[in-house]
């Protein structure tokens, strides 16, 4: 009796004791992950549950709250401004993606090549990127300036007329995608790594087949590539999307003349903190992530035109 109740209390204290030596084992690993997972918990998980408990709300200014269900999300389709706001963001996401994606790729193929001070136009071509937000939306604010911009001074020494860039409505959204092309540094990094991962004995097996760089292009480094153009997709998509960096250099806080920079992203801060309509804005945001996870999985559901070399 006293053998059988000494070995049901081994298998009851086995777990634990496992537990236990796991502990003991990667605590050193747990306590350099507790710093991020206290970030994510706090600036993460914590702001995206009360956002999807505020959304069941309307929130007075007084911070007073009252119980509507998902009034604030069929408001969003009774919304007179979310036409306007759907187009632009629709229309800078299906211009901007592309452009950037194939402007990074064939800047990345350039600057791939072997000659002189290659290294001097990768740096050059990435210092964009490292300018904050901000700062770079103040600076093309200055640099797009009708009177004092430097663009339209340049324009006027060779003879042109000035360019209104963000102060009209007909060029606003043009001037936008052009600036953010700015930025397409970023993209060639992530390009030139994947390159790097094309083994050189495709190229010269296809050399001594008699392949021509075009036909090298198009049979190796292109399907090589899909898969960094599949992740690129989803990200540009992702960050499009939400994009609200116009509040930094654009007119009445953010949305442009006539609103022709009124983005969704900009819209979900207007609510938020000019109308202060906290429960409509949190509404918005959950939307734009349904939205996103949708058109996030339709991409992967269609990715079967991504060639994946150990699948091969």
């Amino acid at each position: 009796m006293d053998a059988a109740e000494s070995e049901k209390n081994k298998r009851k204290y086995k777990p634990q004791n496992k537990f236990l030596k796991f502990l003991k084992r990667n605590y050193v690993g747990w306590l350099f992950n507790l710093p991020l997972m206290i970030g994510l918990a706090v600036f993460t998980f914590v702001p995206m549950f009360l956002s999807l408990y505020y959304s069941l709300f309307e929130i007075e200014a007084d911070f007073s709250a009252q119980f509507i269900g998902f009034g604030n999300y069929l408001r969003i389709f009774t919304d007179r401004s979310m036409p306007k706001v759907a187009l632009n963001t629709v229309l800078y996401a299906v211009i901007s993606v592309p452009l950037n994606i194939i402007l990074s790729y064939f800047l990345a193929l350039l600057v791939n090549k072997k000659f002189k001070f290659t290294g001097f136009f990768r740096i050059i071509y990435y210092l964009p990127v490292v300018i904050p937000a901000v700062v770079n939306g103040l600076l093309w604010k200055d640099l797009t300036d009708s009177t004092y911009g430097v663009f339209n001074k340049f324009l006027l020494m060779l003879g042109f007329n000035k360019f209104p860039f963000f102060s009209s409505s007909e060029t606003a959204m043009i001037s936008l995608i052009f600036m953010n092309s700015w930025g397409i540094g970023g993209g060639m990094v992530l390009w030139l790594s994947a390159f790097k991962n094309i083994p050189n004995s495709l190229y010269e097996s296809a050399k001594i087949e008699g392949a021509n760089a075009f036909q090298r292009f198009l049979n190796i480094t292109l399907p090589l590539s899909t898969p960094m153009i599949f992740y690129n997709m989803i990200m540009s998509v992702i960050g499009t999307l939400q994009y609200n960096g116009t509040l930094t250099f654009a007119s009445r806080y953010g949305r442009g003349e006539g609103d022709s920079l009124f983005l969704y992203g900009v819209k979900v801060y207007w609510e938020a903190f000019r109308n202060g309509n906290i429960g409509y804005a949190s509404a918005l945001s959950w939307l734009l992530f349904i939205v996103i996870a949708v058109l996030t999985g339709i991409m992967f559901a269609s990715s079967k035109w991504v060639y994946y070399q150990e699948n091969a």
